[in-house]
């Protein structure tokens, strides 16, 4: 087989390892430049993105209660929030808030009307995730 790589013999003497060459030499590696290409891609377009959907949370409010009230809950059960009627919704993109909104029935259905889109200096930093 013409193909196949041959071992090359080494001395003896060679093979224990010589402590003054125990450390490891570094090598400076020289890589070619890459290429230019265009920031959109092959296909020069970002419609696969505009085409993807992704999950949009509103937040009403929050509460924190003991799990002894918890397991009290039943049908008829109130369990008071900490926000005012008046106070606008919270609106996250994952776990990240993008935006607030009031919330407005539509066709007999929940809906919230985005009142203000936030900007990375408008969050306060527990919410820069």
């Amino acid at each position: 087989m013409p193909d196949t790589a041959q071992a090359v013999a080494e001395p003896a003497a060679q093979s224990q390892p010589n402590p003054a060459d125990s450390k490891t030499k570094a090598q400076v590696a020289d890589f070619p430049e890459a290429a230019e290409v265009n920031a959109t891609g092959a296909g020069g377009s970002i419609d696969i993105l505009l085409d993807m959907t992704i999950p949009v949370t509103v937040t009403i409010s929050t509460t924190q209660i003991p799990i002894r009230r918890l397991l009290q809950l039943g049908p008829g059960s109130v369990i008071k929030l900490e926000k005012s009627v008046d106070a606008p919704m919270d609106l996250y993109l994952k776990d990240t808030k993008f935006a607030t909104g009031n919330v407005v029935v539509v066709d007999g259905r929940f809906a919230v009307k985005i009142k203000q889109i936030l900007g990375l200096a408008e969050l306060k930093p527990e919410e820069k995730k």
